[in-house]
């Protein structure tokens, strides 16, 4: 569904293949979502703090979520969820929303997906108009060595003309789009080799990813020198995303976890930073669609936000059809709510 905004032609046969999910059998028994009794059960720990959630928000079958990412987006996660029946998503004391288990996508599950999005795509290689990418931009000096965590295509290099710029990303090749220098190692590992090397160390709409978000901004921060800044961008809790009905996009083993300001707040505490800000920034024109997705869609959300019922697929449906048609026709209003934050820190020592 999403990956046809490039696509076109192929937007017929994805609506009936969404409408048959609706009526053949498939869609019947295999995936019902039986309550839970959780009346004894602890509750998890926040990834962030280790403090046990407050709240638990809803269920959602893992068959379900596989249904959904197979006819939303052609990408097949059973082999993801092997073993896992269903998940729970929770909120913690410093407002997290995360789900459990926190399974994140493999290397094969973004070498599938993200081909299929189109120019939306992290690896699409095509400049990109990001809220993200200007603000943190506008902090970097002439010559400043910045490091761009799950950088995609390396598309922030676009904005840093003057400085030094180092991506890392799972998948190297596609920083070749553009002549970064782009190198297919892990945060962790590009720690033990370059410690106290970077004036700014960033990850843009990477943390809602990672099912140690603890651990994978300690090693960004190893990475940055003394004074130096970390900048991190994640999807607003709520926002467009979670405004639309049975998104998968915004589920495992995609995205994890829902960001708040406290929450992002909350992940800088424990380190050897001071917070300069916490920003709300307005809707990317990258990520236009979501926008008119969320405007179009039923109000649904809010208690929960997947549901196996007639009434969420189809609302679904017509939030894509609606969303896709007004994405070609207007431009994001100036005065859109928000959709994501950035977090801003400085390095003391």
């Amino acid at each position: 569904m999403w990956g046809a905004i490039s696509t076109g032609g192929a937007a017929a046969s994805l609506i009936f293949r969404y409408l048959g999910t609706l009526t053949f059998p498939m869609w019947r028994g295999s995936v019902a979502e039986p309550l839970l009794d959780r009346s004894a059960a602890a509750p998890p720990k926040c990834p962030i703090t280790g403090m046990p959630a407050v709240r638990h928000i809803q269920d959602v079958s893992s068959a379900v979520l596989s249904t959904l990412w197979r006819i939303s987006f052609g990408v097949r996660v059973v082999p993801q969820f092997a073993g896992v029946r269903r998940f729970a998503l929770w909120e913690s004391p410093c407002g997290l929303a995360f789900f459990d288990p926190m399974i994140a996508g493999d290397k094969a599950f973004y070498d599938d997906l993200y081909p299929r999005l189109g120019s939306v795509s992290p690896w699409s290689g095509k400049p990109l108009k990001r809220s993200d990418y200007a603000r943190a931009a506008a902090l970097v000096q002439p010559g400043d060595s910045v490091l761009d965590v799950g950088c995609g295509a390396a598309a922030f290099a676009r904005y840093l003309p003057t400085a030094r710029y180092v991506g890392l990303d799972q998948n190297a090749e596609v920083g070749k789009k553009i002549a970064a220098d782009v190198r297919g190692e892990t945060i962790a590992t590009h720690a033990d080799t370059h410690a106290g090397a970077y004036d700014m160390v960033c990850a843009f709409h990477v943390v809602e990813h990672i099912a140690e978000p603890i651990l994978f901004v300690a090693a960004m921060i190893r990475c940055l020198r003394p004074g130096g800044r970390l900048v991190i961008a994640v999807p607003s809790w709520p926002s467009a995303m979670t405004d639309i009905p049975n998104f998968s996009f915004n589920a495992p083993p995609h995205h994890l976890t829902w960001w708040t300001k406290r929450a992002l707040r909350a992940l800088a505490e424990p380190s050897d930073l001071v917070v300069e800000s916490v920003e709300e920034l307005p809707p990317s024109p990258a990520f236009s669609l979501a926008y008119w997705m969320a405007w179009a869609a039923p109000k649904l959300t809010g208690g929960r936000f997947f549901r196996h019922a007639w009434t969420w697929h189809l609302a679904l449906l017509w939030s894509w059809l609606t969303g896709r048609l007004c994405n070609m026709l207007f431009d994001v209003p100036a005065r859109a709510r928000p959709s994501e934050l950035l977090l801003v820190a400085r390095k003391l020592r």
